[in-house]
């Protein structure tokens, strides 16, 4: 029960967080940090909407194995995509998703409704707090820099606004 009690403050904290670093006037960017597939990536905090805990999915036939169905937020009908299937971080969906799995959905500025299915939140990052690390892997569009943290873990920016650009992501998510 402490360990539910847990995570709703996280997540309640994060939500603040979020939107308090929306309403700021920065130059600085600043990212939603989240795991999948045992990646770090970051999604740009302007690009993302809300944090949803998991919640039921309606599946959808034929579609592609990182597109696991549409789920109602907020009375708004949403496709859910397990970025970690759809970016080859793993290879299909878990069989059960950790209490930890979060839904994120994109700012509606972008009219997708879609949401992405994280494992797990790992806080707010400013770019102080990181540096830029070459990488000369080819990346898709939607890929942006790598970064790293003081303690030398490798972050992956995932830019939203590219992704729901991407044509494999348009054909299920739009």
């Amino acid at each position: 029960m402490a360990k539910k009690e847990a995570l709703r403050e996280l997540q309640s904290r994060l939500a603040e967080r979020l939107q308090a670093a929306r309403l700021q006037k920065s130059e600085t960017a600043t990212w939603l940090a989240v795991e999948c597939g045992g990646q770090g990536l970051l999604l740009p905090l302007g690009q993302a909407s809300e944090i949803f805990p998991l919640t039921a999915l309606m599946p959808v036939p034929h579609t592609g194995a990182w597109f696991l169905g549409v789920a109602n937020l907020r009375g708004r009908l949403h496709g859910v995509v397990d970025l970690a299937v759809f970016l080859g971080l793993r290879a299909a969906p878990p069989q059960e998703f950790g209490p930890q799995s979060r839904l994120i959905a994109f700012n509606p500025a972008l009219e997708v409704n879609c949401a992405l299915l994280v494992d797990r939140l790992a806080g707010l990052r400013s770019a102080d707090q990181l540096r830029v690390v070459p990488d000369e892997a080819a990346h898709p569009a939607f890929a942006g820099a790598t970064y790293a943290d003081a303690g030398g873990r490798r972050w992956q920016e995932i830019v939203l606004a590219e992704l729901a650009g991407e044509e494999a992501f348009l054909r299920i998510a739009r």
